[in-house]
């Protein structure tokens, strides 16, 4: 067993590392442009040294949390809540309250989709089982039956809201 220990030196070190925006780009498959632009929405705030920008240990945590609410469909709006979140020292119970409400909605809107490319993907299966049946010379299902062999759920949905 190896127990790994460690060393404060090193831990300050990581927290005060320095990152340039061509670093941050590379690492994230972002352009410069998207994070000037996080930082015009005051989502990120990197030092200067002249014309160049600099970003710490913080700056690159946040645009990892960027960047997977974007992938996630949060607007940014919702992103700067939980980022407020993280700033707290421990977060006030309002906001945590707050944050846990958009996950729990945020995951019922990823549920839905799910169930729509679920269905989706088996219909394209069949589709291709279809052509491929076709191909061979065997009888082909007709497209109107084709989308009735789809056993199709109802999933409540709630009205879409305005993003702000």
């Amino acid at each position: 067993m190896v127990i790994v220990m460690r060393d404060e030196r090193h831990e300050r070190a990581m927290s005060s590392r320095i990152y340039t925006i061509r670093q941050l780009t590379k690492e994230f498959s972002v352009t410069a442009r998207t994070l000037r632009f996080y930082e015009d929405e005051k989502l990120i705030s990197p030092g200067r040294r002249g014309q160049t920008r600099l970003y710490s240990s913080r700056d690159r945590a946040r645009i990892i949390l960027i960047l997977r609410g974007r992938r996630l469909g949060f607007s940014l709006a919702e992103i700067r809540e939980v980022l407020d979140m993280y700033d707290g020292k421990d977060g006030e119970l309002a906001q945590m309250t707050h944050a846990r409400k958009k996950f729990e909605e945020r995951i019922q809107i990823l549920e839905r989709q799910k169930l729509d490319i679920d269905q989706a993907l088996r219909q394209l299966r069949d589709g291709i089982r279809d052509i491929d049946a076709a191909l061979e010379g065997k009888p082909r299902t007709p497209w109107p039956l084709f989308f009735d062999q789809e056993n199709i759920q109802a999933v409540p949905s709630r009205p879409f809201a305005a993003k702000p």
